[in-house]
């Protein structure tokens, strides 16, 4: 695995190695979307891997799917991240924001407005989520305008600017796992008559209108971008022409030079020797299912730039360097983690000083 400590930069980050922490949803938010007192500990927990990217954040209030989720559209919300961002580089790591709006997937019981859910078209996603009442029906959401698509882009625009201010290295713009982006590109989920719907063209533009927007803004070696290529999830099926609408919206964005490319990979192998082809930045590979001893694989076969790491860092704050030492992990706690407070969340142990000690 000694292709797993070599350094390389992304975007304007250096790293230290290959390793990075995923984004995953938490619900440890305060009911405002301010992020709790106990986020700057988790992530400043986590710095020795490098680059962490966060969970989901809603760029707006429409942008919010589940409980206790963070938002950055408020000035209290870039307060509040002001302190992860501190922690987090006082420790030597870096940070990109992941911007989530939910779209569909969502309920008005998880949020302050308690507005019906928007997404591109009027089709529900038949699933449940979990809501103050216990589970619940996703309900069907209105389709917006054209105009408020525009104004979604907007949304992106500002919570990448307001991201930047609260200390962000960067953002990353999640476009995969069924929300609302991953929505627009799903013909199941898509079916508008205007500039969004319709061709494969029409269906990428809403995801490389934000990526435009985003790189104009704060800088394209600043922004970078998560899809899920094969993946049908939330309702959502991407249907025969997945595999072209991919290489046709990796193509476009490849144009914007973005600092990285993250794929959560459960399509074929085919598809993404295609991706890594057309793709001439940096991508990061997540692969469910991996096993330690084939986490390097994909930077060794040269798929890949960077492999993010998800419950293993999750469970293990210091998963650098048990990984280096090949140390005994923490097993994550399901129970815990879209719960309230420090447990699963900021006790997980750490090596002993004698044990982690690197020669």
């Amino acid at each position: 695995m000694t292709s797993l400590w070599t350094p390389t930069t992304v975007g304007n980050v250096r790293l230290p190695h290959r390793l990075a922490l995923a984004p995953m949803t938490r619900s440890r938010a305060n009911a405002d979307g301010t992020p709790s007192d106990l986020v700057p500990t988790y992530y400043a927990q986590r710095a020795s891997l490098g680059l962490l990217i966060t969970e989901g954040v809603q760029p707006s209030e429409d942008g919010q799917g589940y409980m206790m989720t963070p938002g950055i559209h408020s000035s209290a919300q870039v307060e509040g991240w002001k302190k992860v961002t501190a922690a987090v580089h006082a420790k030597g790591g870096h940070m990109f924001m992941q911007l989530m709006h939910a779209g569909r997937m969502s309920h008005p019981d998880n949020t302050p407005h308690h507005r019906q859910p928007v997404a591109p078209s009027a089709l529900s996603a038949g699933q449940q989520m979990f809501t103050p009442a216990g589970m619940q029906d996703t309900p069907v959401p209105r389709a917006l305008t054209t105009e408020e698509v525009g104004q979604t882009v907007e949304d992106f625009r500002k919570a990448a600017r307001n991201a930047i201010d609260a200390g962000m290295d960067g953002v990353e713009i999640h476009g995969a796992n069924g929300y609302l982006i991953n929505q627009f590109l799903a013909p199941n989920a898509n079916i508008r008559t205007d500039r969004y719907g319709g061709s494969i063209e029409k269906r990428a533009r809403l995801a490389i209108e934000i990526a435009t927007a985003i790189a104009e803004e704060i800088g394209p070696e600043r922004t970078a971008i998560r899809l899920s290529p094969g993946l049908d999830i939330g309702g959502l099926v991407e249907g025969p022409d997945g595999p072209e609408l991919y290489r046709y919206l990796i193509g476009e964005l490849d144009r914007l030079n973005l600092a990285y490319l993250h794929v959560f990979h459960f399509g074929s192998e085919q598809l993404l020797k295609d991706i890594r082809a057309l793709w001439s930045q940096k991508l990061l590979v997540l692969r469910p299912g991996r096993t330690l001893d084939t986490l390097a694989t994909d930077i060794e076969t040269g798929l890949a730039d960077v492999v993010p790491v998800g419950r293993w860092g999750l469970a293990n704050p210091d998963f650098a360097e048990r990984l280096r030492q090949g140390a005994p992990l923490n097993e994550p706690d399901a129970n815990t983690f879209y719960s309230s407070g420090a447990a699963g969340y900021t006790d997980y142990p750490t090596l002993q000083p004698s044990q982690s000690a690197v020669a």
